[in-house]
């Protein structure tokens, strides 16, 4: 572990339960009139958007707003939603849903008052200027979205493509547990096995590994596993809920700080390509990636045995190891997720292109890996779950 590390974070978290109706006053605080909300379809359907308007008109603001996210953002919508910030004359942005959503909002709040194109963006450190306010709200326990300085976008060419820029951090996280007693149980297993392969990830960083980020990383996973069995057996289980979003919100400041890697560079080709939801596509290459890298990373699954395996007594490093990538390859089908490929379409015929894309297009990932991965490993980790 280097001793020189730069750890970043939002300036403000808020985490309470029924703490949307303080959302008028978080956005006035920062000097908010016109606060735009982006969310998705789904966020209205269920009521979460009329409860944030309710909160915003309630603290005497004229929210705008904005509902077209789409999941795995293209680019076409965060165009459209720098549109209509714009015609609005939007001064803030609350992200409102998933990591789409709060992905989508980021990107907004940057562009709307900005010359840049998104095509300048995507990279690192390449944004010029400040952004307008900004408060992300989760309603999953997953991406971490809500703490990070990243944002994930997809392209006309269906490539995953990466805005990092300190920009991005929000001014305030929103974390308010009742928001996500609506999540099915697919749902809640996928986003919170993306949020413990955050954690993961981050802890086994070969590159950006730091004392803090680790701090984070280990009480993530210990949250999460501790609570899944709880929100999968009772969705309305308000206080594991509580403890689920404050995992997924410190796995995410834990991997944007020391990066994630193979994992997520395997599932980036599944939901460009095939709409995988994030967190699903994640937990399809878990276990494999998992496994392929414990002869690198056997002393750092080891330490993290105890946040997944509490009490259990282990005789060596080696076994506490094994103990830990398969405690994860068995959470990978949880709440009912499909653990094969194949049942998204995807066909061995696929495979050379979406390893192609791994090793070409998101090396940056590669080498934050325990292992290095070419691509005839990356194909055969496909290949094992076809």
């Amino acid at each position: 572990m280097t001793t020189n590390f730069n750890f970043r974070a939002p300036p403000r978290i808020v985490a309470e339960v029924g703490g949307v109706a303080r959302l008028g006053e978080l956005a006035r605080e920062l000097g908010c009139k016109r606060p735009l909300v982006v969310c998705d379809p789904g966020i209205v359907a269920c009521g979460i958007a009329a409860r944030a308007l309710d909160a915003l008109e309630s603290a005497g603001l004229a929210p705008q707003f904005f509902d077209g996210v789409a999941a795995d953002p293209p680019v076409a919508t965060v165009h459209a939603g720098v549109e209509v910030a714009r015609r609005a004359d939007a001064d803030g942005v609350i992200g409102l849903g998933g990591g789409s959503s709060l992905d989508t909002a980021k990107v907004i709040a940057l562009l709307a008052r900005s010359s840049q194109s998104i095509d300048e963006l995507y990279g690192v450190d390449l944004a010029v200027g400040g952004r307008l306010p900004l408060i992300q709200v989760p309603t999953t326990a997953g991406t971490g979205s809500e703490v990070t300085w990243v944002s994930v976008i997809t392209n006309e060419r269906n490539e995953k493509k990466a805005v990092y820029t300190p920009q991005l951090l929000p001014d305030v996280a929103l974390l308010d547990a009742e928001l996500t007693l609506g999540m099915p149980p697919r749902v809640t297993a996928a986003t919170a096995l993306d949020a413990m392969v955050h954690a993961i990830e981050g802890y086994t960083s070969r590159t950006k590994k730091s004392p803090v980020a680790d701090a984070l990383a280990r009480k993530a996973l210990e949250l999460l596993a501790g609570n899944l069995p709880r929100v999968l057996a009772d969705g309305r289980d308000v206080e594991a809920r509580a403890a689920m979003l404050q995992g997924a919100m410190l796995g995410g400041m834990a991997f944007v700080n020391a990066s994630v890697a193979a994992i997520h560079g395997l599932a980036y080709p599944l939901g460009a390509r095939f709409h995988v939801p994030h967190g699903h596509a994640n937990a399809l290459v878990m276990g494999p990636v998992l496994r392929f890298n414990l002869r690198a990373a056997t002393a750092l699954y080891a330490e993290l045995a105890p946040c997944v395996l509490p009490g259990r007594r282990f005789d060596s490093v080696a076994e506490a190891a094994e103990a830990f990538v398969a405690t994860m390859e068995g959470l990978a089908g949880s709440g009912g997720l499909e653990t094969r490929l194949g049942a998204f379409g995807v066909s061995g015929d696929d495979i050379p292109a979406m390893a192609d894309e791994v090793i070409t297009q998101i090396q940056r990932l590669i080498a934050t890996n325990p292992c290095d991965l070419d691509r005839d490993d990356v194909s055969a980790i496909y290949r094992s779950i076809l």
